[in-house]
């Protein structure tokens, strides 16, 4: 792994970039998650290959998320459970001077949703983007009725800030989004909070303890 590729851990992930060598596993899981993903994506351009099914367009892909994290502009990872490619986690549209901001946007494999892999991806990603990029203020922009990626947002709890009319292109729709923030005033308050319930290792069981 390159010196620009580090690894971020949590209690059962690993978040990388991605690079040419996981180009199979990232076209098999959007693959077999292309209905359950493509409605909560922008809507893709006709022309250019696609980095799913084409190779040397997922290198373009990695290539240009390279170059994103050598300007500090964007820092896109591969999520990883136990090794295995499992999904996204980005940090997009870094902006300095006074706002110190930057968006995030996740994706996570159906077969993996629902055992909390990505509440737990983004307490990394917070702690990295606040305690190593110095951000002031994350922001997470999603569907009203994406349940799914809410729920994330909702177990970390992050502040609701409003609906954000017609927010952004989704799948062809001009779709109303909701604005949850976290900014590193909130983050200092909670870090030992959240880094307690999502990165810290269990507490061993009581019952298996032999005296």
């Amino acid at each position: 792994m390159n010196a620009d590729m580090a690894a971020l851990f949590g209690r059962r992930i690993m978040l990388r970039p991605l690079e040419l060598a996981d180009f199979a596993a990232f076209s098999e899981v959007r693959i077999r998650n292309g209905d359950w993903l493509t409605q909560w994506e922008p809507q893709r351009v006709a022309g250019p290959p696609d980095p799913t099914i084409d190779r040397d367009a997922f290198a373009v892909r990695c290539s240009a998320r390279a170059r994103e994290r050598q300007l500090g502009t964007g820092h896109g990872f591969g999520i990883f459970v136990e090794g295995t490619f499992a999904g996204e986690m980005n940090l997009g549209s870094v902006q300095r001077g006074p706002f110190q901001n930057a968006y995030v946007g996740y994706w996570i494999d159906l077969a993996q949703a629902g055992h909390g892999y990505t509440p737990e991806a983004l307490v990394v990603l917070a702690r990295y983007s606040f305690e190593q990029l110095h951000l002031h203020r994350l922001q997470v922009s999603i569907i009203p009725r994406n349940t799914a990626s809410r729920r994330v947002v909702e177990k970390l709890g992050l502040r609701d800030e409003g609906v954000a009319a017609r927010y952004l292109e989704i799948n062809g729709v001009w779709e109303d989004h909701i604005r949850y923030a976290l900014t590193v005033e909130e983050w200092l308050e909670r870090r030992e909070e959240l880094e307690a319930a999502w990165l810290a290792p269990p507490a061993p069981d009581a019952s298996s303890v032999v005296g």
